[in-house]
């Protein structure tokens, strides 16, 4: 069985959802489900007869397949946040973001006030190499207004064949509207950063878990040693605006610094959903070094089970802000050639039993973004703002009360937003620099958690 992570970003916080991918399931029984109530002919009936009015009587002609398509976004997008219908285009999406390659310009989108913004660009890419920065905003794509389209939309229409063309209208503050045109390419994206801080302190930054994920941060530690002349005396793990990915990267990376024990459990209305994840690996990689993990609001999904692990195992000090509070498990059943469900099936838990469901991970150490490091005119959005969002019904066994919200809500007003993405892992990250003047003091210790 492969178990995924997923997000979907709206604004700067990113609303997360942990995908399971199963055999291909093509009938009520092999999924588990109960069709024998009294009321599904007849609910069957009805919907059928509504889309015969639609087709016979609306203004204009709608394709069947459109009525199919909107019915079950509509059925599923109304139970949770997270639940949904993704056509075969949008599943194909997905597969490619989850795979880290695909046809496209490099580039992170979040919408802001119904048009795309750029987050960042990624280095490497025709954006970046365009000279787009983070906070432009895309008001045209081939001559088309990009206003009232979903993300979806913008993102589907900006990919495309290697070696195709797309012509942007970019907005940037202070700054006349600028024409680009960009050629497509296959992007394949670096998930893992990593540089040596001063003192030898290591500092890895995961944007987000993909299949490579591992590999790349086992190649990051190896080559911070070597750096370090194998004298590593503290790291910085930054899952800050990380919204999520493969929950197999999730649970080796967890591995990576554990010796043994859970990394996460999952549990649900079926025993087929019902599984706990243990450390993959023989033994901690870095064993001895102290570890800090960095998250923020934008921290969801995969990265709250990095940090939750991390911190219920007291192998790493959490340190930022309140994470997104993404705690929910969903399948995903592939309809053949018709696209795929996207299913809440589970809810998930900290090795120590604990539901981040709509609460987040309270950090060990509260430390906010000042506000000339802030994303301009972000908006927090977390999992408990959602429509819908299921509620938390606490721990495994009760006994674990979950954080409490005047801990989780930071030191000041404002404190949550998070930092500007092209600050991240500079001299002028103040939340880094807060990490690194921790490590330094406690080198000579592993440290442990620290309340909540």
């Amino acid at each position: 069985m492969k178990i995924k992570l997923y997000r979907h970003r709206a604004t700067i916080g990113a609303a997360v959802a942990i995908l399971m991918v199963l055999p291909l399931v093509l009938s009520c029984e092999a999924a588990g489900l109960d069709n024998s109530g009294s009321g599904d002919a007849g609910d069957a009936a009805l919907i059928q007869q509504v889309m015969r009015l639609v087709q016979q009587r609306y203004v204009e002609p709608v394709k069947p397949d459109e009525l199919t398509d909107d019915a079950l976004k509509g059925m599923l997008s109304s139970l949770d946040p997270h639940s949904d219908y993704m056509d075969a285009t949008e599943y194909q999406t997905m597969q490619s973001d989850l795979r880290g390659k695909f046809g496209g310009i490099g580039i992170e989108l979040t919408l802001q006030n119904g048009r795309p913004q750029v987050i960042s660009p990624i280095d490497g890419t025709p954006a970046a190499e365009a000279g787009m920065e983070p906070g432009d905003v895309i008001a045209k794509i081939n001559g088309r207004p990009t206003i009232g389209l979903s993300l979806q939309e913008i993102v589907t229409t900006l990919r495309g064949t290697p070696g195709s063309s797309v012509n942007l209208e970019i907005t940037r503050a202070n700054h006349a509207p600028i024409d680009v045109t960009l050629t497509r390419r296959i992007i394949n994206v670096v998930t893992v950063k990593s540089h040596l801080e001063g003192r030898g302190i290591g500092y890895v930054r995961i944007s987000t878990f993909g299949e490579r994920t591992q590999s790349e941060f086992v190649d990051a530690v190896s080559a911070l040693k070597r750096r370090a002349n194998g004298n590593l005396t503290g790291l910085v793990l930054d899952l800050r605006n990380d919204p999520g990915g493969l929950l197999e990267a999730a649970v080796d990376i967890s591995s990576d610094f554990l010796d043994g024990g859970t990394v996460v459990t999952t549990r649900g209305r079926l025993s087929g959903d019902n599984h706990a994840f243990d450390v993959t690996s023989r033994s901690d990689r870095l064993e001895g070094v102290p570890v800090v993990v960095l998250i923020n609001s934008a921290s969801a999904s995969a990265a709250e089970i990095v940090t939750g692990a991390l911190q219920d195992h007291h192998r790493a000090t959490v340190m930022g802000t309140r994470s997104f509070g993404k705690g929910s498990v969903q399948t995903i059943i592939p309809l053949g050639d018709r696209g795929a469900v996207r299913l809440t099936t589970a809810r998930y838990y900290t090795p120590s039993g604990h539901s981040i469901q709509d609460q987040g991970i309270v950090p060990d150490i509260i430390v906010g973004v000042p506000k000339d490091e802030q994303v301009a005119n972000a908006t927090v959005l977390r999992e408990v703002d959602l429509a819908h969002a299921l509620r938390n019904t606490g721990s495994l066994d009760n006994s674990h009360p979950g954080p409490e919200g005047s801990k989780a809500g930071g030191t000041s007003e404002g404190s949550d937003v998070p930092i500007n993405p092209a600050l991240i892992g500079t001299e002028r990250d103040s939340q880094l620099q807060a990490a690194i003047r921790y490590l330094e003091g406690n080198a000579t210790t592993r440290p442990g958690r620290q309340g909540g």
